[in-house]
């Protein structure tokens, strides 16, 4: 959605330059996945740096419409995958899967694209986008790249500019309660209700004043896990830090 960073510059653009011949960034801040209330108007846009440095990255194209372009008058399709988006942010942000996956069906069908990389920050995204495309067979190839961090376990993210020097220095114990659950889970524990609560301690101790959600999920199905099992275990995390709501995951 442009606001281009770290992210994209050292983890998508490199992943897609590794598997094409061409690259083609999309930057455009979809109106359809922001509800009431929410931060669109507000969103980091900064299309002139970002063309700059997608320049810098040599990127062949930028396709970077008006909403209009995206939306015309009289527009009312809409694409949903249903069970993927019920948890976790679908819960708390009704509405805004359905407005990711019509966006990227249709950045898809424009674009054409042998292989299109998303990152694994927005884990939920990334798993609801390949079973739409695989759903309705769309030709392209669905890539997640690991998340970018900054030194200090941040993952980076737009929405980071929303900070404040005491919040920022805060948030790097979301991934820090991530990894205490990590750690935990290596040294042989399973109970889900053990891991979520070492990260859910070592999140409280910054003082961080909400959690919007802290579950840990299959990573195939984002159903519900009594134990975590080896290869489908996503501990997932949302937090509102300010004026931010900042995401975070790992995968066990």
């Amino acid at each position: 959605m442009g606001a281009l960073h770290g992210g994209h510059y050292e983890g998508l653009i490199p992943a897609a330059r590794a598997r094409a011949e061409r690259v083609c960034v999309s930057i455009f801040v979809n109106p359809t996945q922001f509800g009431p209330g929410e931060d669109y108007e507000r969103y980091p846009r900064s299309l002139q740096s970002d063309l700059e440095g997608c320049e810098a990255q040599g990127v062949d194209v930028v396709f970077a419409p008006a909403p209009d372009a995206i939306y015309p008058p009289g527009y009312q399709t809409y694409v949903s995958v249903e069970e993927l988006t019920e948890p976790l942010c679908g819960h708390s942000r009704p509405g805004h899967f359905r407005g990711v996956t019509t966006v990227v069906l249709k950045l898809l069908m424009l674009a054409q694209p042998t292989v299109a990389v998303f990152g694994w920050k927005d884990a939920q995204q990334l798993l609801a986008i390949r079973r739409m495309v695989e759903d309705l067979n769309v030709p392209t190839e669905i890539v997640g790249v690991e998340t970018v961090r900054e030194p200090d376990g941040l993952a980076i993210s737009s929405r980071n500019q929303y900070l404040t020097p005491e919040q920022r220095a805060a948030a790097p114990q979301i991934h820090k309660g991530l990894r205490a659950a990590a750690e935990a889970f290596a040294s042989g524990e399973r109970d889900i209700e053990t891991l979520l609560g070492l990260a859910r301690r070592r999140i409280a101790s910054a003082g961080l004043p909400r959690i919007d959600y802290l579950e840990a999920r299959s990573l195939k199905t984002l159903a519900p896990l009594a134990r975590a099992e080896p290869g489908n275990t996503l501990i997932a995390v949302a937090v509102y830090l300010g004026k931010a709501r900042l995401i975070d995951n790992i995968r066990l």
